[in-house]
C-alpha cells in the first residue's frame, strides 16, 4: 500500500496546529519534522506542544543528536519514531525503549550513510526512512542517485516499510514509488500548495495505485 505523508516543519505551537489542520482531512498519516539546530541546520518542534485530537497518525522524524529525551516527552502522542542512525544516543537503547512502550520505531539515513549500517537492526525495526535531499529545509534538491538505494533496500527486504523523504513532487513521486518506496513523504509540494487536497490527490494519481 502506498501512503502520501505530508511533512510538517514548525517554529511555534501555533504554526504546528495550523499545519496539522491544513492537511488532516486529506491524509491519514502526518510526519513531524523535529530538528535541534545542530544535527540539522534548522530548528523545528523544539518547543512544548500538544497534538490535536485528529484521525491521523503521527510519525516523528527526529533529526537530532540526542532523540531519546524528546521521545520520552512525547511517547504518548506519537505513533512511530524515526531515529537517525547518525544520532549520538545508543540506538539499541532507544529502539528498546520505544518498543517497550508499544510504539513503532524506524531508522532514518542521511544521503551519505551506507545501507550497511542497518544490518544489525532489521529484526528490531518497523520501517526505514531514506533521505532524498540534504536534511534541514523545505524545498531541497531531489538527489536522483538515491533512487538506487531504494531499489537495493526493497530487493533485499521485500516486506519492509520504506519511506523516502525529500523532493517528492509530481516530477519524482512515481520514480521513488516504482523503486520500491511505499511511504512517500512530501513537504513543500503539499504544505506550500494553495490546495493541499488536490496536491495529495495529484501525488496519488501520479503513483497510479
Amino acid at each position: 500500500m502506498r501512503r502520501i505523508v505530508p511533512t510538517v516543519i514548525a517554529k511555534s505551537p501555533e504554526k504546528l496546529l495550523d499545519a496539522i489542520y491544513k492537511v488532516k482531512d486529506c491524509v491519514d498519516w502526518i510526519q513531524l519534522d523535529v530538528m535541534d539546530g545542530t544535527f540539522a541546520p534548522n530548528k523545528s518542534l523544539d518547543f512544548d506542544f500538544s497534538l490535536p485530537d485528529v484521525e491521523c497518525r503521527f510519525e516523528a522524524h527526529l533529526m537530532m543528536d540526542h532523540p531519546l529525551e524528546w521521545i520520552k516527552k512525547h511517547i504518548d502522542e506519537v505513533d512511530t519514531f524515526l531515529i537517525h542512525v547518525e544520532s549520538r544516543d545508543d540506538l539499541d537503547g532507544v529502539i528498546e525503549f520505544v518498543k517497550s512502550k508499544g510504539k513503532k520505531v524506524g531508522l532514518a539515513l542521511k544521503v551519505t550513510s551506507s545501507l550497511d549500517v542497518l544490518e544489525p537492526y532489521f529484526d528490531k525495526i518497523d520501517q526505514v526512512l531514506l533521505m532524498t535531499v540534504q536534511i534541514g529545509f523545505y524545498g531541497g534538491k531531489f538527489l536522483i542517485d538515491q533512487v538506487d538505494r531504494v531499489k537495493k533496500l526493497r530487493k533485499e527486504h521485500p516486506e519492509l516499510d520504506i519511506e523516502v523523504d525529500g523532493g517528492v513532487s509530481l516530477d519524482t513521486v512515481k520514480l521513488v514509488s516504482d523503486a520500491g518506496a511505499n511511504f512517500l513523504a512530501s513537504g513543500s509540494y503539499i504544505m506550500m500548495s494553495d490546495d493541499v487536497g488536490k496536491a495529495v490527490c495529484d501525488l496519488m494519481n501520479a503513483v497510479g495505485d
